[in-house]
This record gives structure tokens, C-alpha cells and sequence, in this order.
């Protein structure tokens, strides 16, 4: 079973994890509590596991977003920070939205409460609570088989859709879009029971070749949309048709339609069954030719309609970062990778390759060591250099992912055995496990910082390993039997294998690896990394070329602290190349919406501070996506005097917010502060330094 409940005594309590998530949540009780497990059939919402206790408290150290619902699962009141709710004499529901999702039912009067630091619920007697938990873990549900020609394609994009839980605004939360049905290659069509979906009179018609649908796939997942094949590119539905193409490319057209469907649907989700004050909403609402309220209880077709009546000019501010841009080929074996970028709701752009100068190798310093294999500078020109490739990369994506040959500068290198293998996971130990290799005893120091970073979260359990001098067969054991959910190697390596005392390890030796996240902290790791992924691993970071040992070093750090608070990696990847000197030499290897933790209270973010006025700073916060906080979520700071409820993936304007308020969200907050344009740490319980 997934979800466990297992009884605490210090402090007295429960324990939920997801084992194969690797997500945990800890409850608070004044007693000790006896779960007993009970059927989840007729809980009242979709739960994998239920039990049954008693007491009159419950406290979670962390804060969780908090909705009230009636006895039939309606929407009664949504908590944000420092908010509380009053609980009748009469049956409802709490939803507490986290790394796990609960759900407690409950008939007793009390009250629930949101802080900075926790979540509460009191009841004025002793009670018995029922408490459900449903993990995060998307699994497809079926597999779809196609032949290559483009009739069948499109007819296997058609059925993406039979994961969506509804066509209604509320698609636009993450929970309520599934992962869509896998696709592979076959010798005829295939479209299982399970993948076949109720048409809802909305029809996408692309040009007849495959990269146009492949183009199409994200939107015809939101939509619903049936797609076809036709000389004259459009979105059809009962009442109108819009040409596609006609005003921009056709991959530009698909994508900002994409864009702003997703987000007017997020307005005017507000009106359903989560409702917040979305800063989005209050930005735009005034502005907007239809009522949000009476356009909730339209069909799609008509929402759409009317969203197409807003100048994309006056949305575009607004639209959340999407979480990534996917770059491929006009191949057959492209289709199957499809279902894993539009379980993202990932952009679909043709793989265009652009003609690059080599990346150049650090300057010749004898003084300063350089992690080549040698630890001496390489050769300014390697094989690998005619296989750079430039994708184009813009600024509204996290990250930008390439399928095609060759290795992309400023993207991410995909496989596709890096999602099958987290599909195939089964599960993990109750700990995070965590190795640590340092292969040079000249760079203990990245080891030695990172001893103190990872697992330094008290509710999280990490059992981390070092390992130093770590010959090719002891490496070799590691690597394919060691279990291990994260590997951080210091070190050399080369295009052709990770250096030990005794030689090379050559990864693409290797039948299988038995890892989940790895970090390779060495020069010229990239086809290392690489193999990794095509052996079992989930996604890492690698390196381009030579790296200088005391920057590499700053990226560790950097990348270390990130992923220890719940970043993925495309996101500290991301932060390491826009505050470190060579974050530009590391790439994104795998699958980038990987994680080694959870982030505590919400989509881990970080916090900018603009220039000190008096006794004022400048207050905004970017957000980033995860697992369990995909696009679509809300996301807020925390702090009580900014109202900053908005999209995850979105960016915050600046709140004027004075010192003393400043260091008391700090004080229980331990976000990365980006303060005068420099990325600084703030260790959460105790004064932020802000000199």
C-alpha cells in the first residue's frame, strides 16, 4: 500500500507517508492515538487509505493550504495564512492541501487555523476524526499503440484527454488532470477502454504531418479536443471557428492560445469549489468583457469563446511561467514522448538547431585546480564540440527541454528512459538515502558543506552516506546496488568515464543503475550523466566542459541548498546559473521536475529584496512548480501584510514592507533571499543579517 499511517509517541502523534513519493507528514496529538484502518470506499472524496482515531487536536508544523467543506464536498471557506475557520455542530470536511493530501472528516464543533509556522485543528470536545490520504503518485492508466502515419497519430492524441477529471475551470487545478494514457510505437492502432474519453464538441484541425500534431497535443489535452488532420488549421466548436496559423506561426499561435485559455479558466475557476483572492484575478477582472461568476456554468466551448475576446496583450503580464518548453523532431519515435510533456502542460516547439561557436574552456590557470580528469586544462577542442546545438530559448519557460541529436547549450537533455523510470519505481526506503562521493581529498571542502546542508530538516528523514577514494568496483556497487534516491559525486571525469584511484568508471558499462537523482560535480560529466538515465536514474545535473574547482564548488553549495529545500531540479539549476559564475557550464540531464525533498508549506520559492527606503525594502516572490504543486496552484509568502495569493510559476510585483515585519517572517520562513542581486541564505529561527 502506498499510503501508511504509523503511530508517533515523541511527540505523540501519526506519521502519513507516501512511499512512493518519498512524502511524509508528521500530526501532532496531546495523547498517543491508535490509527485503525478503515474502508476508503465511501469516505466522500478519492482517498487511497483511511483510519480512524480519537482526540481534540491535531497540529501539523507546517502550514498547509486549508478548505472547509460542507458534508457533500462543498466548498465553504479557504484559509490563507493567518486566517481561521469555525466548525459547526453538523458533518464537514478539512482538506489540507501538502506533500500528501488529507482530507479529515469530522461532526464536532471546533475551529481550523493556518500559520506561518503550522497548521491546527481544535475541537471543543474529544472526537473521533477520520482522516484520508491520497497521494500525488500520477500513474497512466492505459497505453495507446500507434503505427507511425499521421492519420493514427492524431487519432492517439485524441485520447490523451481520457485523464482529465473534468472539462470544467477546475481542470485548471493539477489534481484534477491525470496523467495522460502512454503512447508507444506499434504496427497498428490500439486505443484501450480505458483511454477513450466522451466527445465535448471541440475539434482541433492541424496541417497533415506530424510535428504540427505533436504541436497540438498540450492544447488538445486542456481542451478535450479531438483532433484531425485538414488543409486549413483550426479550432472548431457548436458556435464559432478560429483559424490557427493565420496571425502568427503555427506553433506560436497554439501556444499563446494554450496560454491564455489556462489562465482566463483559472480566473474564473474562483467561483467554484476553491475560491481565493487570486491576484491574477484582481488585475484583470475589471477589464474583462463577461462576468466571471455567470461564465463558471458555461460550457467550455462558450468559455472559450469569450476568452478570445481579451487582447492576448492585456493577459500576457499575467500568464504564470510555463514549467517547460519542449524542443523535438518531426520523428515517429517523438509521439512517445508526448504524454509525459503534456502531463506538464508543456509547450511543443520543432527541435531547430542553430549553429554554435564551441563553448570554451576555462583560461590556463596554474594556480587554481581545474576537475578534468588531468585536474590540468584539457584540450580547448573535443569531439564533442560538432555536437553542440543552440536551441531557442526564451524566458518564458523554467526550462527548455531538447529530444533532438546533439547537445543543447541553455536546455535541458532529455530521455526518455528517465520518465519510464520513475514510472517503473516501486517502493523506496523509509528514509531519504544520500551518498556522497569526494574523489580528490583537494575537494573535501564541497563535501564538508554539503555534510551540513542535505537532511538538515528536522521532519524529514535522510540517512546520508560518505564515501571518499571510491574505487571503480566499489563505485560500480553503488551505482547498481546501493538504492540510493540521490547521488552527489566530487570529483573528474571525462566523455568517457567517472575517474577513481584505480580508473575509470564507464556508466554505459553498466546493465542498470539503481538511483534516483544524481548530481555530477565534475568536468565533462554530461555523457556520464547521460548514461545514467538510460540505466534507471530519474535526472541529474552534468557539466559541458572543464570547470574551475572553486566555482564548481559555489554551484554544489548552491544546487545543494536548493534541492534540500524542495526544488526541483530545473528550478535550482536555474537559480545556480543566475547567481553562481559557472552556472552556464551545467545542464539539466533526464527529466528536470525531479526532486530529492519536499519543501515545507507550499511551491518553494524565493524571496526579492529591492533596495532599503528608510526602513522600507521592496517584498516580491517568485514561485517555482514541483510534484505536487504543479501549474495551476496557488501559491502565497506567508507574509500577513501582502496580499500575494497567485498562480505558482508566477512573479510577484514589489509591496513596500518595513524591517520589523521583514524579520519576523524570516525568523519562521527559510526561503533564498536574492537581496541587491545577490543570492543569500537565510537559515529560518533566528535574525536575518541584512547588511
Amino acid at each position: 500500500m502506498t499510503i501508511t499511517f504509523t503511530e508517533t509517541t515523541d511527540p505523540p502523534g501519526l506519521e502519513i507517508h507516501d512511499s512512493l513519493e518519498q512524502r511524509r507528514l508528521r500530526l501532532q496529538t496531546p495523547q498517543n492515538v491508535v490509527p485503525a484502518v478503515i474502508d476508503s470506499e465511501a469516505f466522500g472524496f478519492p482517498v487511497d487509505q483511511v483510519c480512524r482515531f480519537e482526540t481534540d487536536t491535531v497540529r501539523i508544523d507546517q502550514p498547509c493550504s486549508m478548505t472547509v467543506h460542507n458534508g457533500n464536498g462543498q466548498s465553504e471557506a479557504a484559509l490563507g495564512f493567518g486566517e481561521t475557520a469555525t466548525l459547526e455542530d453538523r458533518p464537514q470536511f478539512i482538506g489540507l492541501s501538502g506533500p500528501i493530501k488529507l482530507y479529515f472528516r469530522v461532526d464536532t464543533p471546533g475551529a481550523v487555523e493556518m500559520d506561518i509556522t503550522s497548521s491546527r485543528l481544535e475541537f471543543d470536545r474529544e472526537t473521533t476524526l477520520e482522516l484520508g490520504a491520497r497521494s500525488l503518485h500520477a500513474r497512466p492508466a492505459a497505453t495507446i499503440t500507434t503505427p507511425p502515419d499521421v492519420e493514427s497519430i492524431v487519432k492517439a492524441i485524441s485520447a490523451l484527454p481520457s485523464a482529465l477529471k473534468t472539462t470544467s475551470p477546475e481542470r485548471t487545478w493539477p489534481t484534477l488532470r491525470g496523467h495522460p494514457p502512454l503512447i508507444e510505437l506499434g504496427d497498428r492502432l490500439d486505443i484501450p477502454e480505458e483511454a477513450t474519453h466522451s466527445e465535448n464538441h471541440i475539434g482541433l484541425v492541424v496541417p497533415p504531418d506530424r510535428l504540427s500534431a505533436y504541436q497540438v497535443a498540450p492544447l488538445a489535452f486542456f481542451l478535450g479536443a479531438t483532433v484531425r488532420t485538414g488543409q486549413t488549421p483550426r479550432l472548431k466548436t457548436p458556435t464559432f471557428t478560429r483559424e490557427l496559423g493565420s496571425r502568427r506561426s503555427f506553433e506560436d499561435d497554439v501556444a499563446t492560445l494554450l496560454r491564455r485559455f489556462f489562465l482566463l479558466d483559472s480566473l474564473v475557476r474562483m467561483e467554484g469549489v476553491y475560491q481565493y483572492d487570486l491576484y491574477e484575478r484582481s488585475m484583470l477582472e475589471a477589464d474583462l468583457p463577461f462576468d466571471l461568476s455567470e461564465t463558471y456554468d458555461q460550457p467550455l466551448w462558450v468559455r472559450l469563446e469569450r476568452f478570445l475576446e481579451v487582447p492576448y496583450d492585456r493577459l500576457e503580464p499575467y500568464v504564470p511561467r510555463w514549467p517547460l518548453t519542449a524542443h523535438v523532431r518531426n520523428e515517429p519515435e517523438a509521439v512517445e514522448l508526448l504524454p509525459f510533456v503534456v502531463n506538464e502542460l508543456g509547450i511543443v516547439r520543432e527541435a531547430r538547431e542553430t549553429p554554435s561557436a564551441s563553448t570554451p574552456s576555462p583560461e590556463p590557470a596554474t594556480t587554481r585546480l581545474l576537475r578534468s580528469a588531468s585536474g590540468a586544462r584539457s584540450p580547448s577542442k573535443t569531439p564533442n564540440d560538432e555536437e553542440f546545438v543552440v536551441p531557442e530559448v526564451t524566458d518564458d519557460a523554467i526550462e527548455h527541454v531538447w529530444f533532438g541529436d546533439g547537445v543543447p547549450k541553455q536546455a535541458s537533455k532529455a530521455t526518455i528512459e528517465a520518465y519510464q523510470n520513475q514510472l517503473e519505481t516501486t517502493e523506496r526506503s523509509e528514509s531519504i538515502d544520500i551518498l556522497l562521493v569526494c574523489n580528490d581529498a583537494r575537494m573535501l571542502e564541497e563535501h564538508d558543506l554539503l555534510d551540513q546542508t542535505y537532511g538538515n530538516l528536522d521532519e524529514l528523514p535522510f540517512d546520508i552516506d560518505s564515501e571518499f577514494g571510491v574505487s571503480t568496483d566499489r563505485l560500480a556497487d553503488l551505482l547498481t546496488d546501493g538504492g540510493y534516491d540521490f547521488l552527489h559525486y566530487i570529483g573528474h571525469a571525462t566523455e568517457d568515464g567517472i575517474r577513481c584511484p584505480d580508473g575509470d568508471l564507464d556508466v554505459r558499462t553498466l546493465k542498470s543503475v539503481d538511483l534516483g537523482v544524481f548530481f555530477l560535480n565534475a568536468c565533462r560529466s554530461y555523457e556520464q550523466g547521460l548514461a545514467l538515465t538510460r540505466c534507471g536514474a530519474f535526472g541529474g545535473v552534468a557539466t559541458y566542459r572543464d570547470v574551475i574547482n572553486d566555482d564548481a564548488i559555489t554551484v554544489g553549495e548552491t544546487i545543494a541548498r536548493l534541492l534540500n529545500l524542495g526544488f526541483p531540479l530545473r528550478a535550482a539549476l536555474e537559480i545556480a546559473r543566475e547567481n553562481t559564475a559557472l552556472g552556464e557550464q551545467y545542464l539539466i540531464v533526464g527529466d528536470g521536475s525531479t526532486d530529492i525533498a519536499q519543501s515545507r508549506g507550499g511551491a518553494p520559492l524565493i524571496v526579492r529584496l529591492e533596495t532599503r527606503v528608510g526602513e522600507e525594502y521592496g517584498f516580491s516572490v517568485r514561485t517555482y512548480s514541483t510534484k505536487e504543486y504543479k501549474l495551476g496552484s496557488v501559491s502565497e509568502s506567508a507574509l500577513s501584510s501582502v496580499p500575494d495569493h497567485h498562480l505558482t510559476l508566477g512573479k510577484m510585483p514589489a509591496t513596500a514592507v518595513d524591517v520589523e515585519s521583514l524579520q519576523e517572517y524570516l525568523t519562521w520562513a527559510d526561503p533564498p533571499i536574492l537581496l541587491d542581486e545577490t543570492l543569500h541564505w537565510n537559515g529560518g529561527i533566528g535574525q536575518f543579517n541584512f547588511e
